[in-house]
């Protein structure tokens, strides 16, 4: 199964982009053995529209023309459903086995997803209850998404 991400807002050159980048690379490494294929990932710049509502419509015109038709979506919001490592990985080696060819995983805007989105999504995801500026989502998402491949390959790297 292909893995993307789509997000809004681009990631300056610095600490938090060089390690979200290490761990999408060593997914890049460990998924193909799992059956997961990093894609890549897919940034737009934020709406610059004037009401609050034009701009999550704007953005999420963007995201879902970044999305595999099919793709299984996993919305990240901080009123989504938390899960542990264990259950993501679960996740997305269902969808996997059930012959999903991509997921795409979606970080939006500083306003969040237009209500659509959030509705149509196969998983609404929260990295937990407090709000992460977008640069932590994203290296928290990546290390997820590497450690999803881990505990797929049975290794160490996710001890319980």
């Amino acid at each position: 199964m292909k893995l993307l991400i789509a997000a809004i807002g681009r990631m300056k050159a610095g600490p938090e982009r060089e390690l979200a980048e290490r761990y999408l690379e060593r997914l890049a490494k460990a998924g193909p053995a799992m059956g997961l294929e990093w894609q890549g990932l897919t940034e737009f710049p934020e709406s610059r529209a004037s009401s609050v509502e034009e701009r999550m419509r704007e953005e999420a015109g963007r995201l879902t023309g970044a999305m595999p038709a099919g793709a299984k979506t996993i919305i990240l919001d901080e009123r989504g459903e938390m899960l542990t490592s264990v259950a993501f990985a679960d996740r997305l080696g269902r969808w996997r086995d059930d012959g999903a060819k991509a997921c795409a995983l979606i970080l939006g805007g500083p306003d969040g997803h237009e209500e659509d989105m959030r509705k149509s999504a196969d998983c609404v995801l929260s990295l937990g209850r407090m709000t992460f500026p977008h640069q932590i989502a994203r290296i928290l998402l990546a290390e997820q998404l590497y450690r999803a491949a881990t505990i797929m390959a049975g290794h160490p790297y996710h001890r319980e």
